[in-house]
């Protein structure tokens, strides 16, 4: 096998070697052979981890990338592709949402309010995440007039939804603004939000793309270990 050194994979990818011990000591990567002289010896199976680990992340995450390329040094193919499976499926329910959401905003009825138990029921949100988005200012309530419980609007429905789509997202500078634009809606103003939940769609789109980018460095990978 050619041997490469770290610097030209390196520049190559246009990461640091830093970079790539990091990968090495995650256990992303199978781990070197070293020279005489102690410095990593990478192969061109090293090149394929590596560049695929750069596909990957953008539209899976780091999590998910680690997971799948620690299957592929087992040789769990089928375990690794069911991984990306189910990432995908919650990227198709994310797209789902968005749909519920533009039916709900056709739909508004102020008069309904619901429980913080009923917003979980529908949102399918832990109580207590939707607690957290009330302090940190996402959604808001008003209290009941007889036992001083949460209340929600519809308006709040869709905004819990919105924040659920972004809990599968990469972590980005991007979806940091997504979550500021979200919390920032009014129910007075429709064509913002509209415009917020265009973003949103975009987003998702965005990530099926890199997603496909990722899969297809993936197979890649799979062949120079005779996996596929």
């Amino acid at each position: 096998m050619k041997k490469i050194r770290p610097i030209d994979i390196a520049k190559k990818l246009n990461i640091s070697t830093s970079t790539l011990r990091s990968y090495e000591d995650r256990g992303i990567v199978p781990k070197p052979e070293r020279s005489s002289t102690g410095y990593r010896i990478y192969t061109k199976e090293h090149i394929a981890y590596f560049e695929c680990i750069v596909a990957m992340s953008p539209g899976f995450g780091m999590d998910i990338t680690s997971a799948v390329l620690k299957k592929l040094q087992q040789k769990e193919l089928d375990a690794a592709l069911w991984i990306l499976n189910n990432a995908q499926v919650a990227n198709y329910e994310d797209k789902m949402i968005i749909d519920r959401v533009n039916k709900h905003l056709e739909n508004l009825n102020y008069e309904h309010s619901m429980s913080i138990g009923e917003l979980s029921l529908q949102t399918n949100i832990p109580p207590s995440t939707i607690r957290y988005w009330e302090k940190e200012g996402f959604i808001t309530s008003k209290r009941g007039e007889l036992n001083n419980y949460r209340l929600f609007d519809p308006f709040q429905l869709i905004k819990v939804l919105l924040m659920k789509i972004t809990q599968n997202a990469v972590y980005s500078y991007e979806v940091i603004q997504l979550k500021k634009e979200i919390k920032e809606l009014n129910h007075h103003d429709l064509e913002e939000v509209r415009t917020v939940i265009d973003a949103i769609q975009n987003h998702l789109n965005n990530r099926n793309q890199k997603q496909l980018k990722g899969i297809f460095s993936l197979y890649k990978l799979t062949e120079i270990l005779n996996l596929y």
